[in-house]
């Protein structure tokens, strides 16, 4: 008798991907008059996973020379420095933090927040940018953080045409493509500029559904000091081109260097992957995270610091 693994939620997401960022073009699209525009200066906020995809955007739209960028977590939002749009990227649009300071700018700043989940607090207090079909049930965000990514990508004039392939490709091979972190004990991810965002993204994908020690860093970083945590039997994932010399400071620790030359969001999936495998292998439901749920809401009179 044959017993198929059951599909999670987490691998149903995954593979829509590369669809999703194709169908996030037209997104962009229709929702331009609510996006940044060039030149604008820009305070861009989101919990968790938003936070890393807003760091990313951030960091893409300043290289790409489209004007001051921040990312910030609201919680930390240093909102008085002559922003001309606030950008929240939010889930589930019910996220204490972010509605409270949706709530606190509104009528004072133009607002804008890209949420996945229809008639929720954040929509009603900014612009809406609904994105329902990459809606998720598993607590660990996937496709509506790259796709979210994606759309911003699009809107800055990059075509994820060819992202949209290598990710399809990844899927397509599935768990061969993993290496040596097929088994790792630890994992290093390292990026650089906008890819900063994604490897920390991939961190915490790894810890949420594996529970695996995973840690991230500035490639450029690495070298002071989180080289000495890299050993034999451990991984260091880089995202983007490598820095002269990265290769070999990574040999020289024993630990496995993993390096693909494709699109950062793509290789993204490819971690997205890899969390069903370990999460699987450790006994772990990957859908239902220890100690999280899908919308962090706050007590106000319980949670608020003083």
């Amino acid at each position: 008798m044959t017993t198929s693994t059951p599909t999670t939620h987490l691998a149903s997401e995954t593979a829509t991907q590369p669809a999703d960022w194709m169908a996030a073009r037209s997104t962009a699209e229709r929702s331009g008059d609510a996006l940044p525009k060039a030149g604008e200066r820009v305070a861009v906020i989101g919990c968790g996973t938003s936070l890393y995809m807003a760091q990313a955007y951030a960091a893409l739209r300043e290289e790409q020379g489209q004007g001051i960028t921040d990312a910030w977590t609201p919680t930390e939002a240093r909102i008085d420095r002559g922003y001309d749009r606030l950008l929240a990227i939010s889930r589930s649009g019910t996220t204490t933090e972010i509605v409270e300071l949706l709530a606190q700018v509104r009528g004072r700043i133009p607002a804008t927040v890209i949420s996945s989940s229809p008639g929720t607090p954040a929509l009603e207090l900014a612009e809406p940018i609904l994105m329902a079909e990459v809606d998720e049930k598993s607590v660990v965000q996937t496709r509506f953080a790259t796709t979210s990514l994606a759309m911003l990508r699009w809107h800055l004039g990059e075509d994820l045409s060819l992202a949209a392939k290598q990710a399809r490709q990844i899927i397509d091979a599935g768990e061969g493509s993993f290496g040596a972190a097929s088994t790792a004990e630890q994992v290093t991810f390292v990026g650089r500029g906008w890819t900063n965002g994604v490897a920390q993204e991939a961190a915490l994908k790894l810890r949420e559904s594996a529970q695996l020690w995973t840690e991230s860093y500035p490639m450029m970083e690495y070298r002071h000091g989180p080289v000495s945590i890299s050993a034999p039997g451990r991984v260091v994932w880089a995202f983007g081109d490598l820095v002269p010399g990265f290769a070999e400071d990574v040999a020289a620790t024993g630990a496995d260097l993993v390096h693909h030359e494709v699109d950062p969001l793509a290789e993204l999936v490819r971690v997205h992957l890899l969390c069903g495998t370990r999460a699987r292998l450790a006994g772990l439901d990957p859908d239902a995270p220890r100690g999280l749920t899908r919308s962090i809401i706050l007590n106000p009179a319980a949670d608020r610091p003083e």
